[in-house]
């Protein structure tokens, strides 16, 4: 199958930061390419080069697409003094240009030239293979689907919200149907029946997609192949098979690492061994016998040299060995329980009568030792002030909270307080040992390499800041967690880690995430909170242990 998309040694830096060096890659049509990697390891960088929005410092870029090419960023370029149907204009413009060249060709195509019937007859396929007949239903299904069904059309797109700009262009570019279609985190600001119409739609697509996302449901339902964006090592890696084998893969290669490790050891342990004893002693138990001094000395020399060369060649080898190490694999991610935790009981947190603003209004919420809650809810619900309030981060205007225990709490935004700070000194602040100790601490979380303890927290990325905030975390021991949006920015191998490790933990947990697999997968207690209020499905307040008022 011919290749529709080639990337050719391609570099980009943004001034002193390499992005991406010298990578390459192809994709065949038809394909749908989930892009995945930690924030700042440049994934939207890699979508806009390949859009022609920004050039490559070197390499090139070759995209073959006679049906067009369609992009869409997070954030949409959308001019505020234009209408919402201008917007559903210009996406729509290369298939009424194609429509119109139809008519015209039609109306000659009884004394049409050959190069006349040709060009028809290309225009034709192309246009239909786009639905271009259907293109302006297609752009209400897709406003519909999205909830903008009520957007009146001469609208100004500087009066939308930034949830309602991204989705008319994502309505706009499906509706449009170019043959290939670059999207950067298309699932952001879409509820579950949105998200499911764009999943349905990716499907149908019968052009080539690649689409830059944190979504792993998404991933898993419309990925035909993953290529992550290694941050560490500025390289893209393909991994054909979809989410899964990603994952499967993931896990395969770690396994090897640790086999690998083992057999280096196992090794070390047997040559020294060998080269110790070796040296010790040579020829042992043999005795002299009457009469065969001379054999015996001529026999013993050559038992000594045998030896001695042996002991040489493992040296040799342990040495190279030793100049070859397989670095042992970071421990699977681990919080630690303050001890007893097992048996732990109890009220770790109660909220009576608070009130924070008009963001949050919580009557009674009692967490206890074992409670694991999801608290879920629209944007702007009040779910990030009552994690800050648990944690003692907010304090209320009204009400009382207490606290027992340990409380280990990962904000939604890490805050860079401290941006001259070297990273390895953000993250022994606080906590008792010498350098070297805490050093191999974080190091073993497999989280940052060596390199980067001395870098600056105001040079971090996102995903940076975000692993910063999780290894602190790690390293302190708890008896609660409270988890803002723990999956964001992080790496997708990172992340079911992170879902691991999550399972594991004895103590108390209350999370709040728009992670969909992480949310299915969750075994706890879900919390909704409306317009700042605890809610049950019917609109009342939660009651019962754990999770709501106390009677």
């Amino acid at each position: 199958m011919p290749t529709q998309i080639s990337i050719h040694d391609l570099t980009k830096s943004y001034g002193d930061r390499l992005l991406l060096d010298g990578v390459s890659l192809s994709i065949r049509p038809g394909e749908r390419i989930g892009i995945v990697g930690e924030n700042g390891a440049g994934k939207s960088t890699l979508l806009r080069i390949l859009a022609g929005a920004e050039q490559p410092d070197e390499g090139h870029v070759v995209v073959r697409a006679d049906g067009g090419i369609g992009y869409l960023g997070q954030t949409p370029d959308l001019p505020p003094d234009h209408t919402v149907q201008d917007a559903i204009d210009a996406a729509l413009a290369d298939l009424r240009e194609m429509e119109r060249r139809l008519r015209s060709l039609e109306s000659g195509l009884g004394h049409a030239t050959p190069g006349a019937l040709e060009e028809y007859g290309e225009l034709l396929t192309v246009f239909e293979l786009r639905g271009g007949y259907e293109a302006d239903a297609r752009v209400e299904k897709a406003l519909h689907a999205l909830g903008l069904a009520r957007l009146a059309h001469d609208r100004q797109l500087g009066g939308l919200s930034g949830g309602e700009q991204a989705r008319l262009g994502l309505a706009c570019l499906i509706a449009a149907a170019p043959e290939v279609m670059l999207l950067d985190e298309p699932t952001n600001h879409l509820d579950a029946a949105a998200l499911d119409w764009l999943e349905d739609a990716v499907l149908a697509h019968r052009g080539t997609l690649l689409a830059v996302s944190h979504d792993r449901l998404f991933l898993q339902r419309t990925a035909t192949a993953i290529v992550e964006v290694d941050a560490d090592r500025r390289s893209l890696v393909r991994y054909g098979g979809g989410y899964g084998t990603f994952v499967a893969t993931k896990a395969a290669a770690r396994l090897r690492w640790e086999q690998d490790h083992a057999r280096w050891c196992e090794r070390i342990a047997q040559l020294t061994d060998f080269a110790a004893g070796g040296a010790r002693s040579v020829a042992q138990g043999r005795a002299i016998k009457d009469g065969n001094k001379m054999a015996y000395d001529r026999d013993k020399g050559r038992v000594q040299s045998s030896v001695s060369s042996r002991v040489r060649n493992a040296q040799e080898r342990l040495q190279r060995l030793r100049e070859n190490p397989v670095a042992r694999p970071p421990e699977p991610l681990r919080f630690r329980a303050a001890p007893g935790i097992g048996e732990a009981e109890g009220t770790l947190v109660r909220l009576e009568g608070v009130r924070v603003g008009d963001r949050l209004a919580v009557d009674s919420l009692t967490v206890s030792a074992g409670d694991r809650l999801l608290i879920h809810g629209a944007n702007g619900a009040g779910k990030s002030t009552l994690l800050r309030v648990l944690a003692g981060v907010v304090p209320p205007d009204r009400g009382t909270v207490q606290r027992r225990g340990r409380i280990g709490f990962l904000a939604q935004e890490i805050a860079v307080s401290r941006p001259a700070e070297p990273l390895f000194a953000a993250f022994r602040r606080g906590l008792a040992g010498d350098t070297e100790e805490l050093a191999a601490l974080l190091l073993s979380f497999g989280l940052f390499r060596e390199g980067d303890l001395p870098v600056p927290v105001g040079a971090l990325s996102a995903g940076q800041r975000r692993r910063l905030a999780l290894a602190r975390l790690l390293a302190r021991p708890a008896d609660l967690l409270l988890l803002d949006e723990p999956t964001n920015h992080l790496a997708l191998t990172l992340v079911e880690e992170l879902e691991t490790a999550l399972s594991a933990w004895p103590g108390a947990l209350v999370v709040v995430s728009h992670d969909r697999l992480l949310r299915r997968r969750f075994g706890g207690r879900p919390y909704e909170i409306r317009d700042g209020r605890p809610a049950e499905a019917g609109g009342g307040q939660r009651r019962g242990r754990g999770a709501g008022t106390t009677p």
